[in-house]
């Protein structure tokens, strides 16, 4: 047996999982960044959700527009830290402001009653639905901005395993907490995993410096400057981001689709909300065992091996098949097969895909225009998806029907999908090449 061939008879995983030389610290530190956000988040969602139950459920379609301008309205605010300090500054700043945020909540939800409590809870209903979003963007931004594309290809996997575990933990925290610690208490848990997360991000810029291809952008103390509405002119601007925010909203239209004819088919099927959470429940289980296995083992190489073009076609491709066969067999066997397939194709491949995307941005969009996508347009997907799918019931289709319509949907989601991995190999290409030269004085900040 050779030296080179050792490590991997050691290591039965390295066939899937490569982590390279000076990468082992970033990939931990990452790791434990990404699983406290998840597990926080996760520990605050039953709270989120019941407010909004409480609330009144008719209210909550009003949340989501709410949630939308509020989402509009920050990233202004978030553009100017951009622009002023940075990004080793103002990453902490954005965490330890949620967790000031939570302890205001915490506070107030202690000493209010009555209709005050009712406001109170569809304001964090809102605040939850724009952090939720927000910090985890911010997270993928840092490491887009520090890892090429062929490190996102080999790593993001890594990371989006990480974030399955933080939210296992956080779905399990609160399952057991919730009923003996009050919303309070729950809330200084997620705070406290917010600080940590904090911690995490000086740890890792640190650890940055030490990268095989130091990013020497990402490390300097330079504000990264800017307008403060740069980041929407760029995304209006450049076909490839306005590409990227369009295969999100795709993605956010086939999701209402589905989800609300899950819950349709789960009502007729099962007579009881017991049963009926305990169906649910049961799907959540499998997308979340087959979920970690697909990032930890299957991730990095289908990245690798298939290219970012197929991966990114991938979840439009198995919506398409989904909805034709649904169209056909519209039954609950089918409809949990489709629904189990096409989160673990999300959280396994095309969350990690998108991710990738992005790395081969200038800093300016990656901070900017990623962080408008990630969160403004995914929102308007929520409300494209309800909305579009308000309009084929009122329109007298059924179950059949909007599979039926669904199709041609995914068609063009599968052809910007295409489009956009093959671009996206291209300009990795030119970012290679031009590594070797010097940087032309005056390139522009916004990809075409």
């Amino acid at each position: 047996m050779t030296a080179a061939a050792a490590p991997e008879a050691r290591n039965p995983f390295a066939r899937f999982i490569e982590v390279r030389s000076g990468e082992g610290a970033l990939v931990v530190w990452g790791g434990l960044y990404i699983f406290a956000l998840m597990a926080a988040y996760y520990v605050l969602r039953p709270i989120r959700d019941n407010m909004g139950v409480e609330g009144g459920i008719e209210n909550l379609p009003w949340l989501f527009t709410a949630t939308l301008v509020v989402m509009i309205a920050i990233n202004p605010l978030y553009a100017s830290l951009v622009r002023a300090l940075p990004s080793r500054v103002f990453i902490p700043i954005v965490y330890l402001f949620f967790a000031a945020n939570l302890g205001v909540f915490g506070a107030l939800m202690t000493r209010t009653t009555g209709e005050a409590h009712l406001w109170l809870g569809r304001a964090f209903f809102i605040w939850l639905s724009v952090f939720n979003l927000f910090v985890v963007s911010v997270f993928w931004t840092l490491m887009v901005d520090l890892l090429d594309s062929a490190q996102a290809k080999r790593l993001f996997g890594l990371f989006s395993a990480a974030a399955t575990l933080g939210a296992t933990l956080g779905s399990t925290i609160a399952a057991s907490l919730a009923r003996t610690l009050s919303p309070g208490m729950m809330l200084l848990i997620a705070a406290l995993l917010l600080v940590f997360a904090a911690a995490c991000v000086l740890r890792i810029f640190r650890l940055a410096r030490d990268l095989p291809e130091k990013p020497r952008a990402a490390v300097e103390s330079k504000p990264i400057g800017g307008g403060v509405l740069s980041g929407l002119a760029h995304v209006a601007r450049s076909p490839y981001l306005i590409n990227i925010g369009l295969y999100i909203l795709l993605y956010a239209t086939t999701s209402t689709f589905l989800y609300f004819q899950q819950a349709a088919l789960a009502k007729a099927y099962f007579p009881d909300g017991g049963s009926r959470t305990a169906f649910f429940a049961s799907v959540d289980l499998a997308v979340n065992v087959l979920t970690l296995a697909v990032q930890l083992f299957l991730t990095a190489r289908v990245l690798q091996t298939f290219g970012t073009a197929r991966a990114a076609a991938f979840l439009p491709l198995l919506t398409l098949i989904g909805f034709a066969i649904f169209a056909i067999w519209p039954t609950i066997g089918v409809l949990v097969a489709f629904q189990v397939l096409r989160r673990v194709g999300n959280f396994g491949l095309a969350k990690p895909t998108r991710e990738v995307l992005f790395t081969v941005l200038d800093r300016e969009d990656k901070y900017k225009a990623k962080n408008v996508v990630d969160t403004v347009v995914y929102r308007l997907g929520d409300q494209v998806g309800s909305w579009s799918y308000a309009l084929l019931a009122l329109m007298g289709l059924g179950t059949v029907g909007v599979s039926i319509a669904a199709v041609p949907i995914a068609a063009l989601w599968l052809a910007n999908g295409w489009w956009l991995g093959t671009r996206h190999d291209a300009m990795a290409a030119e970012r290679r090449h031009d590594a070797d030269e010097p940087e032309p004085q005056g390139a522009p900040a916004v990809v075409t």
